[in-house]
């Protein structure tokens, strides 16, 4: 069986963001741990990327900016790249501040 962080990972990488920010808040939800903060970041990055996907370009520019910066926060045992999701999702923001279209960002584990 997967866990909610498993398949929210697996739903966010598929580029199925709304359903992996439903995944990744019942992970969220579940943490009572100091990794809570980050795993909310996690749940913003997917929520940023489905208001992109719809059209919304100023609900991602202002959800991705929170989701950023709680991704610095401590992640604790959590098996995630996190450098290398920050700087895909660094992109992302860029690209949305120029207009352009960002390439899909993946959670790499480690």
């Amino acid at each position: 069986m997967h866990s909610p962080l498993r398949t929210g990972i697996e739903l966010f990488n598929a580029g199925r963001y709304y359903d992996a920010h439903e995944s990744l808040e019942d992970a969220w939800r579940e943490c009572a741990g100091p990794e809570k903060l980050y795993l909310q970041g996690l749940t913003q990055a997917a929520v940023a990327l489905h208001h992109f996907s719809t059209g919304n370009l100023v609900g991602a520019r202002s959800v991705l900016a929170r989701a950023i910066g709680n991704l610095h926060a401590p992640q604790g045992a959590l098996p995630i790249d996190t450098p290398a999701l920050l700087a895909q999702l660094e992109t992302c923001s860029a690209a949305l501040r120029n207009g352009t279209i960002p390439p899909p960002p993946q959670i790499q584990q480690r």
